[in-house]
């Protein structure tokens, strides 16, 4: 299993557009081969920032396949004009749970 991170910027003033955005998205992730569930949360300090974080069988299901396919682009059209600056994403393994 791998976790994707992603700081999510938005453009103040847009959240409630990109929120709304990001339900519609959502299915499109969810379609793609390997994707195993995703948790969006709002930053309580920080109105306009977003924690991203999506759970992947492997790390080439997010970077090969849901990167290369079509359901990408459509990800791309809904979400990517919301971020300034754009997110920088990372991707983690399970060392400890509690």
């Amino acid at each position: 299993m791998v976790l994707e991170h992603a700081l999510l910027s938005v453009v103040p003033g847009r959240e409630a557009e990109f929120e709304d955005a990001f339900a519609r998205a959502r299915a499109v992730i969810a379609s793609m081969p390997g994707f195993e569930g995703l948790t969006l949360s709002r930053c309580l300090e920080r109105p306009g920032t977003y924690l991203l974080l999506v759970t992947w069988r492997s790390l080439e299901d997010h970077t090969v396949g849901f990167r290369g396919s079509d359901g990408y682009q459509e990800w791309r059209r809904l979400l990517h004009h919301f971020y300034e600056p754009f997110p920088v994403v990372e991707h983690y393994e399970q060392v400890l749970t509690a």
